[in-house]
């Protein structure tokens, strides 16, 4: 069982309540399992304004698995509300009470068929301040060993292995169109530059 990594500025993300700005009227929808609401807001210079978002946007995490071959693993997801596979890497929303080390090591034995005998934990970040509550905690698994994957029956994953150096020049040619699982490679390109495997 590998060690939980550390957790690298997961705390930073708080809500600052010492903001002056003053919520005068709230509304909720509940669609499904998705609440949004609309906030009427005043700004310290008295402006007011409507403000639509999802309050309790998903908990998720965002896994960069590398194999022991120096070899990277990303999925090619179809997704509906763009009409279109595409590529990331892998991810998926904690349930109820999970931890972000569980689940993203839950989502990679899900998704990839994958397991890892060591764990980096990056920077989380919030995918859409502007509209959504969502917070996501994003990893980087080495030494990550396939075997059969087990996907949910709403999913249809392509898992792609390709050289760590692939990756990156499709990362880089904006071949991978996944704004999170973009931002993650980013953020493990320093951990995997000083390792010495790109």
């Amino acid at each position: 069982m590998p060690a939980t990594p550390a957790h690298l500025n997961w705390t930073e993300l708080q809500p600052d309540d010492a903001l002056p700005v003053q919520v005068l009227a709230s509304r909720e929808l509940t669609v499904g399992k998705r609440t949004v609401r609309t906030d009427r807001v005043r700004m310290p210079s008295g402006h007011e304004f409507e403000e639509l978002y999802r309050p309790r946007g998903p908990k998720a995490v965002f896994v960069l698995p590398v194999t022991a071959a120096g070899e990277v693993v990303l999925l090619r997801e179809y997704r509906h509300p763009v009409r279109a596979f595409v590529t990331g890497t892998v991810a998926g929303t904690l349930e109820e009470g999970e931890e972000p080390f569980a689940a993203a090591q839950r989502e990679l034995l899900e998704e990839a068929g994958g397991t890892a005998g060591e764990w980096v934990a990056l920077p989380a970040f919030y995918p859409n301040a502007s509209f959504s509550g969502a917070v996501y905690f994003a990893f980087i698994a080495f030494g990550v060993q396939l075997g059969e994957n087990r996907l949910m029956p709403d999913e249809t994953i392509e898992r792609m292995v390709l050289p760590l150096a692939e990756a990156y020049r499709r990362l880089r040619a904006g071949e991978i169109h996944d704004a999170p699982g973009s931002l993650v490679m980013w953020h493990a390109l320093a951990e995997l530059q000083r390792r010495g495997l790109l």
